[in-house]
């Protein structure tokens, strides 16, 4: 081996998001043309099937400050609960008008990101068990290393959430609660606002995923 010795490779240092994830991520936001088919936060098509809604919300830091440069992107299953994916293995069709995937970042000046979807349908658990409809969700943002996991669910299934696994495997209940977008009506369309924060007083569960 002409003298080579092997050693062993070692990770780089992590490195937190810098202060323009959002333009790498969306640039036609920041006023830059890049991809054919940007990605956004309209998930819907006219043939989508199920309940249309809005997800809104804002990401606050440990001091009480709106984030206005985070990105968020969601999944979720359609309404029917599959979702378009080789990996849902249910052996049902999802809704071929459905994406089931969005991305938005925030508003620039009140830092307010929001969807377009549907309500999803219930999906099935480990051994048999159901889940609530929820939507799964993550964060990006500057001086975040990796993304934040968290989860929304409704605050209009009750029932459901009451038997959620992963919200029963929340073992302080209180904080259950930073899991729940709360439900409204505004000029006729239904509204969920789901706000994040990311430290201090009703900091939000994030998962370790």
């Amino acid at each position: 081996m002409n003298g080579w010795k092997f050693e062993e490779l070692h990770e780089t240092p992590s490195q937190t998001g810098g202060p323009y994830v959002h333009i790498g991520l969306m640039p036609n936001q920041a006023g830059i043309e890049v991809f054919e088919h940007s990605f956004n936060n309209q998930m819907v098509q006219d043939g989508t099937q199920g309940e249309r809604i809005r997800l809104e919300g804002r990401v606050f830091d440990g001091l009480g400050l709106p984030l206005r440069d985070v990105l968020v992107e969601i999944w979720q299953a359609d309404a029917n609960g599959v979702y378009p994916s080789q990996q849902d293995t249910q052996g049902k069709q999802p809704d071929p008008n459905f994406l089931g995937w969005g991305r938005a970042g925030a508003d620039f000046d009140t830092g307010f990101w929001s969807f377009d979807t549907i309500k999803p349908g219930a999906v099935p658990g480990r051994k048999g068990s159901q889940q609530a409809p929820h939507i799964a969700l993550v964060i990006f943002a500057r001086g975040i290393n990796l993304g934040l996991h968290t989860r929304v669910y409704f605050e209009d299934e009750a029932e459901a959430n009451a038997k959620d696994p992963i919200l029963n495997g929340i073992e302080w209940v209180p904080r259950r609660q930073t899991l729940i977008a709360k439900r409204e009506e505004r000029d006729g369309q239904i509204v969920y606002r789901f706000d994040i924060r990311i430290q201090g007083e009703n900091e939000t569960v994030f998962f370790d995923i």
